[in-house]
This record gives structure tokens, C-alpha cells and sequence, in this order.
């Protein structure tokens, strides 16, 4: 799931070689795959789930637009991108379509890895992942021998300098899809509000980055309704939480570590830069052999041989969709960031989350109670509140 930006900000996934701003989101991940220009655009800002697999995946497909922070590295991207970049052409309300694309994208991205991994009940979830990045690497692929699209070419160096952090962004998308599979959509949205936390800790810890009072408040409130949430979900699922946690951990490592690798590997390359697509196409080409080891590993190969899903074409219609529109993270973060700002875009990141929490409650059905559904829009808030907090930062300092 593929959408991961420079300024990390974790919406599933974003989640990883995808996808999926503020260092939170969503890598190009999260079994909702959160999202990598998200995670690119701004790592050091947090905002976002499943924008933060999503998720995850929203710039590496992953990530998520929530689980970057853009507002530190736009200037930067901006002096980068290649002359023969993609170019949108210019048309009349390009900002709103440009944003509803990426709402679209990151939304459906979620709803529709739930809808494989609960509506059909695929148990096989590292395989799902493997199947989304081959489709993302066969399009960014097609695309860049077309000539449609500038990407960095992969030597040994680039791929060494890469590879640590690419195996948390696996690790970040795989977590994503276990988690989905046991955890409905509204609490996932809530629960990866935990990764900002980490992600804000570790960078005044690491980096010695002060933080107003506003953020750590809104911090703050984002534990306090992701435990009241927890305590009042009707379909409280310990196996589901406790891959959530982990997926958290590993968000907030990627979102801590991307941007010093983004420096070495700018290092790495011929030209001396390395745009967003060569970040997407990166992580996902890097993603497929350590796939294969985990799909072996866990077994996955038993059960794809028997499960009468892979002799159906709508199933095979459907995870060919949740590849493509991991992908479509990735692009419609970028299209979005380049016609309106970071502040605009980190906002529309932290609103989605509210109708993408309550899709996902009334599309599978999800038995709430209105302690738990209170929780939910508290935390929903409190994301808000930290997207407005942090640029507000941002932009004093």
C-alpha cells in the first residue's frame, strides 16, 4: 500500500515503498498502507493513520500524508525536482481538484485494504503488500522507460545507503495490514495519533527540537482518547492493538530516520538528487525480495495455494485497485502540495480522517457504543488541533 517526502509527518498506510505531511503520516503502509510523500513532505511534523500507512502510504504508497511534516522540506523539494518533472497542466480550480484527488485516494486506499483483508478474509496480508508494490513498480517503471517521468537509477550504493530504512518501512506496512485486519477503521485513524506522540518525543530527545505548549496538549489529548477508545470498543481486539502499537513504533522510526537517509542518498546518486518518484520506485523495488523472505517465513505460500480467492477475477480486480491507488497517494499528495501549501495540505490531511472514520464504521458495519464513538471524535479533534499547533510553530519559527 503502498504512497513516502522530506519532513516526516503515520492513516495505515500511507503506511511504506509507496506509500503515503507532517512527520507523522502514513510508507509509500499500514495494512491500510499508509502513504511516502506524506512522510516525505514533512516527517518532522507528524500529522496521521491510515494517511499515516497511512499510510501509510501516501508519498512511498504508503505513508499517508499524515505521518509527514512538509513544512520543513517544501523549499527543499522544490530546488530539487528535476526539470523534466511530471507537469499537471494548469486548469480552473486545480486546488480543488487537486485536493479532492488526494482525499479520494487516501480514503479509498484504507477502506479498500479492509475490504480484502475483513470483507473477503484474506489471511495473507504480507502477500497482499508484495502484490501492491509489484503493481506500483511495474506503473513508476513503464512510466520512467516511457520518458513520461524522471527517476534516479538504482546502483548498489543508492540501494546500500537505503536498505535500513526501507526494512522499517516493510516492517511499517506489514504491521499496518495485521492491525487492519483485526481493528476497525475508526479506531485504526485514532490509535495511529500514538505514532505523532513517539515521533514528537523522539525528536526533542534525538534532535533537541522544542515543541510549544499547544502541540504537547494536543499530544496529549490524542493518548488520552486512543486509551478511552480502547477501553470502550465493543470489538476490542488484543492481537489487533498490539500489532497497532508496534506499527506505531516503527512509524515514528521511519518518520525520525528518513531524512538523514534522504541526505546520504542524495549523496549516492549521479545526479546529486533524488526526487519523489525515485523514492517511491525505490522503496518498493527494494520492498519485493524482502516480501518474498516474510511470505515465505510466515507461510503464506500454504495458504495462497488453497484459498479459492485467487480463482476469482473480481478479487484479483480488487487488490489490483488497492496497488493502483497506492500509487495514486503518491501523485495526488504532490499534485495537491504543489497548487496550495503545506499548511493547506496538513489540514485537509487531519479533516479526512473524519469522513474516512465514519465510512469505515457505517460500510462494515462496526457495533459502537457512544462512550466509544465520543472517544473517536475527541481524537479526531485532537488531530486537528496538533496539525494547527505544529504549523503554527512552524511558521513562528
Amino acid at each position: 500500500m503502498r504512497n513516502p517526502q522530506l519532513g516526516i509527518h503515520v492513516d495505515p498506510g500511507t503506511p511504506p515503498g509507496r506509500k503515503v505531511p507532517e512527520i507523522t503520516t502514513s510508507p509509500l503502509m499500514n495494512g491500510e498502507k499508509s502513504k511516502l510523500w506524506d512522510q516525505i513532505g514533512g516527517q518532522s511534523s507528524l500529522a496521521s493513520p491510515m494517511r499515516r500507512e497511512i499510510g501509510n502510504r501516501s508519498m512511498m504508497r504508503s505513508f499517508s500524508a499524515d505521518e509527514i511534516d512538509l513544512e520543513d522540506l517544501k523549499t527543499s523539494k522544490d530546488k530539487d525536482r528535476p526539470s523534466g518533472s511530471l507537469r499537471i497542466p494548469k486548469i480552473q480550480n486545480h486546488s480543488l481538484l487537486s485536493g479532492l484527488a488526494y482525499c479520494i485516494a487516501s480514503c479509498s486506499m484504507i477502506l479498500v485494504n479492509k475490504f480484502v483483508l475483513s470483507g473477503y478474509g484474506f489471511n495473507a496480508g504480507i502477500s497482499l503488500m508484495l502484490y501492491q508494490n509489484i503493481v506500483s513498480v511495474i506503473i513508476v517503471s513503464t512510466l520512467s522507460l516511457s520518458g513520461v517521468i524522471p527517476t534516479e537509477p538504482l546502483t548498489w550504493k543508492l540501494i546500500k545507503v537505503w536498505l535500513p530504512v526501507n526494512i522499517i518501512f516493510v516492517g511499517m506496512l506489514i504491521t499496518s495490514m495485521f492491525s487492519l485486519k483485526y481493528i476497525n477503521v475508526a479506531m485504526l485513524t485514532i490509535l495511529k495519533n500514538v505514532a505523532n506522540v513517539l515521533t514528537a518525543s523522539g525528536e526533542t530527545y534525538f534532535f533537541k527540537k522544542q515543541h510549544d505548549r499547544q502541540v504537547w496538549i494536543s499530544l496529549t489529548l490524542m493518548i488520552i482518547s486512543a486509551i478511552a477508545g480502547g477501553i470502550t470498543d465493543l470489538s476490542f481486539n488484543a492481537v489487533g492493538y498490539t500489532w497497532q502499537i508496534i506499527n506505531c513504533v516503527l512509524t515514528a522510526s521511519y518518520s525520525l530516520t528518513l531524512r538523514h537517509v534522504m541526505d546520504s542518498a542524495k549523496e549516492a546518486t549521479r545526479s546529486g538528487n533524488l526526487n519523489e518518484l525515485s523514492m517511491v520506485l525505490l522503496n518498493n523495488v527494494l520492498s519485493l525480495p524482502l516480501g518474498v523472505i516474510l511470505v515465505l517465513g510466515f507461510n503464506e505460500v500454504e495458504y495462497l495455494l488453497e484459498t479459492p480467492l485467487l480463482r476469482m477475477p473480481m478479487f484479483w480486480l480488487v487488490i489490483t485497485a488497492s496497488g493502483v491507488l497506492g500509487l495514486a497517494i503518491s501523485f495526488t499528495s504532490m499534485w495537491f502540495l504543489r497548487q496550495t501549501s503545506a499548511t493547506t495540505y496538513s489540514l485537509v490531511g487531519s479533516l479526512n480522517k473524519i469522513p474516512l472514520s465514519i465510512s469505515g464504521i457505517l460500510l462494515f458495519k462496526v457495533h459502537t457504543s457512544m462512550q466509544n464513538s465520543i472517544s473517536i471524535l475527541f481524537g479526531l479533534l485532537a488531530g486537528v488541533f496538533f496539525a494547527r499547533a505544529k504549523l503554527r510553530g512552524n511558521s513562528q519559527s
